[in-house]
Formats: structure tokens, sequence, C-alpha cells
């Protein structure tokens, strides 16, 4: 059965088309990714099946649901967790919570079991009624996922649910995603900047760029879609390197960034050689190369011409941003 569906949806903000003529379908109790350089489309396409915002034209489906005409049955059917927090930093994480229960409808007398249920699922029960203002950030994400579990939502939609927490934070919210999947059968919608986060979670990941859906498969067999071995080379001239590699029949593509150039071969065992010669003859200096199969963020770096260390660094400058704003704002 589909959870999600959606046929030539499109969203314009003046001439721009934020989102393009996007078809796609996500299964019941899948994990589904959605990857893309910022400002591809990934907010504004979750904010169409949210219902935040409608499409100019095109139509979808949440949970047999039509988001333009059937907007209050999706907002019931679903859960949401936004990129910005939006917990009440004065009140206690019972209280959240609490309140966020009345608004959804859940009846007063099995709100206080609710509560206990998932905010024992994300950990935080000896906290639960401690001020939200003392909480780290790990902390407030578990207590957002708590919050967008609490009315046993069909669909779990999660914008950038681990940006800028720490490692061991990160795995913790992993487990919960994977324990919700297995335990509840609820749908995930996942925007990430984190290649091993979508590796590791998503059945499929769908590649978004300029609004149009460019790649959508298992995170496997994007992989395998590139095929052969990828040379890394660290040089200060990496673009000359470039330019002497364009023509070479074995290079089957060369992409230059951020002091790095990115090169998919075949039998890459071999051809590394090669490629130190053509350097050398060229009097180009290699300060570090390797070998390696295709990852998720080759795959990104193929559709998109970014890699995702780059999108996830200006993610983490909007992250800096936002908690600086929000100093400002006290």
């Amino acid at each position: 059965m589909q959870a999600i569906r959606t046929e030539k949806i499109t969203k314009k903000f003046g001439r721009l088309k934020a989102v393009d003529d996007v078809s796609v379908q996500v299964e019941e109790g899948e994990v589904f990714g959605l990857l893309g350089p910022n400002g591809a489309g990934k907010t504004t396409l979750i904010s169409m099946l949210v219902t935040l915002k409608k499409p100019n034209s095109g139509n979808g489906t949440v949970n047999g649901f039509d988001i333009v005409k059937n907007p209050s049955e999706v907002r019931k059917s679903i859960g949401i967790v936004f990129q910005d927090s939006s917990v009440d930093d004065e009140l206690t994480a019972y209280e959240n919570l609490d309140i966020h229960a009345a608004m959804y409808g859940v009846p007063e007398k099995e709100r206080k079991k609710r509560i206990n249920e998932v905010i024992k699922l994300v950990e935080l029960s000896d906290r639960m009624n401690d001020v939200v203002k003392t909480f780290s950030g790990g902390m407030r994400r578990r207590l957002e996922i708590a919050r967008g579990l609490l009315h046993y939502p069909k669909i779990l939609f999660l914008d950038e649910p681990t940006l800028g927490l720490d490692p061991q934070t990160r795995k913790h919210i992993w487990e919960y995603i994977e324990r919700m999947k297995k335990e509840h059968k609820i749908t995930v919608v996942l925007t990430t900047h984190y290649m091993d986060e979508a590796d590791l979670l998503c059945d499929r990941i769908a590649i978004i760029d300029h609004g149009k859906i460019i790649a959508l498969d298992t995170g496997e067999k994007l992989k395998d879609m590139l095929g052969g071995d990828v040379i890394t080379v660290t040089s200060e001239h990496s673009s000359k390197l470039k330019s002497r590699l364009k023509g070479v029949k074995w290079v089957k593509e060369a992409k230059e960034h951020n002091g790095k150039l990115t090169i998919r071969v075949d039998k890459g065992e071999r051809k590394i050689a090669e490629v130190v010669g053509i350097a050398k003859d060229n009097k180009i200096d290699i300060k570090a190369i390797n070998l390696r199969r295709p990852t998720l963020d080759d795959v990104f770096l193929h559709f998109t011409g970014r890699t995702i260390r780059e999108e996830e660094a200006s993610g983490k400058e909007r992250m800096r941003k936002r908690i600086a704003s929000m100093r400002g704002r006290r």
C-alpha cells in the first residue's frame, strides 16, 4: 500500500519552480530519504505533503487523503519534526507534550498513558518534569520526536532531525527511527545531509535538485549505478590535473571540488599508477591519493556537482546562525 503518492506536483515562487513536476510514491512502512543541495526543493516538497503549502499544479495524497481537499485528515494522520526547534523552552517536557496532545484531540484519559509511552521511547522519562531550557540540543530533538509520535501518526516527517548533533546522539536517534519502523510500522520521510544516516536508515533514496527528482533507488543500487572505482587526488593543482585527464579514454568522470579531484575508473588498482604518472609528467605535485569503491557521497556529487560535505558545512553554518539568533532574542 502506498502511504504517499504525488503526480506532477509543482510549487512556484514567482518565476522559480521550487518543486517541478514531481511524481513519487512512498510505500507503507518504508523509510524514504530525500537528499539534495540547499534550495533543491526538499523542504518545499515536504511542506506541500504536510499541507503547509498548496501546490500550483499536480496532486498528491497522504494516507489516502488529498493534500488540498482533505488537509485536516492529512494533518491528523502525520507527525512532523522540523529543522527549527519548536518546543517551548519555558515549559516542562510533560507540559509540551500535554499541549500537543490536546491540540491533536487526544482524549484526556489517554494523554498521560501516551505521554509516558513516547517519553520512555526517547529515554527522557527522568527529565519529564524538567523545564526544556535546561535540555541539551540532543535532548530537545528527542523530545520533538516524542511529540511527533504522540498521536500515533501513520507517517512521520523528519526534516534534518540530527543536524548539528554529536555522533553519539545521532546514533541514538537512528536507533529510535529503526525501532519505530519495526515495532510500529510507521512510514518515515527523512531529509538529511549525513550520508551514513541515509545509507543506514533509508529503504530508498531520492536525490532532488532544481525541484526535480533526478535519481531514485536503494542506496546500494544508486552506488552500483556509478560502477567501477573512485580515485581521489589531493593536490594544489587539481584543476590542471583534471584538464590533463580530459579525453583519456579510461576516465569515466573527473570532478574537482575543495582542492580534490575525484576520478571514476574501472580497475582502479591499475589506473592509480597511471594517474600518478600523468601527474609526474606534467609536474603536478600530489599530496595524497587513495582508491575506494563508490559511496553515496560520490552519487550525490555525480548528480548535483557538489559533495554532501559542502552541503553539511553550509548546514552547520545555518545552525550556528540559528543558535546566534535564538540567543539574541533572549
